[in-house]
């Protein structure tokens, strides 16, 4: 299984795709979680120990420049580097779930960044191709990471949204961007929903996106991403999500 979690800055995507790993880990499942977002926080909402201290593989710059072959002046390189060995190098382990910290491409007077961004797709496809274990993916806001020969490989594109017209033109650009570089199954998860008005805004709003649930708020989880340490399994958020990996589970 091959999922995404996509969405606004804010929105609660991290939380949610946090508690969709827990979910999907207590199966039995091996789980890689794969950090894509810029502000890294999937790892110290895993409670992985330590998950500030994981230099991103885009920071990488002496290995990618020898996988990559790039040229001194960086403008050539090979497309097809060696990827298959830095999850096992590089991931950090905690039970049956592992981490691996992408990064992301840093531009704006930074020179040329070609061979980071082509190294991060040709890893991201590798993990995509993984067949032994459930890769679940905090992408940023965009899908920069993904291209469209590992589009394919997503089965489900989560995207994360709250009760207000900003979350949810954000929304529907996302999915614009993830439908044309080819991905199919694109959802909407409606997050910190206090009333029933709420979720129906979310759901006439979308328009043709599908919701594949509501997540109620929760004070909790604030105090969570706050930095609060909480046990997230016993929050009022981690039932719905339980059940939307559930939902996932039965359609594969």
């Amino acid at each position: 299984m091959k999922i995404a979690f996509a969405g606004k800055g804010g929105v609660g995507k991290t939380t949610l795709a946090a508690l969709f790993i827990k979910a999907l880990s207590k199966d039995g499942n091996k789980v890689l979680a794969v950090d894509c977002d810029p502000v890294s926080n999937l790892g110290r909402m895993l409670g992985v120990k330590d998950a500030d201290k994981i230099t991103p593989i885009a920071e990488m710059k002496k290995l990618i420049n020898e996988r990559m072959e790039a040229s001194a002046d960086r403008t050539l390189y090979k497309l097809n580097p060696r990827v298959d060995d830095i999850p096992d190098a590089f991931a950090k382990k905690q039970g049956n779930i592992s981490l691996i910290v992408m990064g992301t491409v840093k531009t704006g007077g930074s020179g040329c960044m070609c061979p980071e961004s082509n190294f991060l797709k040709a890893l991201l496809g590798r993990l995509l191709l993984s067949e032994d274990e459930s890769v679940v993916m905090d992408m940023e806001a965009g899908v920069e990471h993904l291209g469209r020969g590992t589009a394919n490989f997503v089965d489900t594109f989560f995207i994360v949204a709250e009760p207000n017209i900003g979350s949810i033109e954000a929304a529907k650009k996302i999915a614009r961007l993830a439908s044309d570089i080819g991905i199919k199954n694109i959802v909407v998860i409606a997050n910190k929903i206090r009333k029933e008005k709420e979720a129906d805004f979310v759901k006439k709003n979308i328009g043709p996106l599908s919701l594949a649930g509501i997540v109620p708020f929760d004070e909790e989880i604030g105090e969570f991403e706050r930095g609060k340490a909480i046990d997230i399994e016993k929050t009022e958020a981690y039932p719905a999500i339980l059940k939307i990996k559930n939902d996932v589970v039965a359609l594969r």
